[in-house]
């Protein structure tokens, strides 16, 4: 059973940076692909972006890419996301995941609670 509790998250206003983390507990991070989602009011959960067990492999929705960062410290049992040039459509609950490399939410076992982040013009 692994625990994620995300952190870093808040109020920025567009074109700032935001560094969100997502610390790991209760089982072996490393042996697990973690991915960050993100849910707007009233819209789905959408996949943001993916790092595979060893960290040499990332995907990112188009919408982030060139913006956000996703990277992993095993050593720490954490997975991070760096967000620069942020705009208002940004704005959501930034969730973690951990399980299995993929894009649908489905592929992940386990999640944390959320992290808002709002991004104001």
């Amino acid at each position: 059973q692994v625990q994620l509790v995300e952190s870093g998250g808040g109020l920025v206003q567009a074109g700032g940076s935001l560094r969100l983390s997502c610390a790991a507990s209760g089982g072996t991070f490393s042996s697990n692909s973690m991915g960050w989602f993100r849910q707007a009011p009233g819209k789905e959960r959408e996949f943001v972006a993916a790092i595979i067990r060893s960290g040499s492999w990332t995907n990112y929705v188009d919408s982030v890419k060139g913006r956000f960062t996703i990277s992993r410290d095993n050593a720490k049992n954490t997975v991070y996301l760096q967000m620069n040039s942020l705009k208002p459509e940004d704005t959501a609950v930034y969730y973690c995941a951990a399980g299995a490399y993929g894009t649908r939410p489905e592929r992940y076992t386990y999640w944390g609670q959320g992290t808002q982040v709002t991004v104001s013009s």
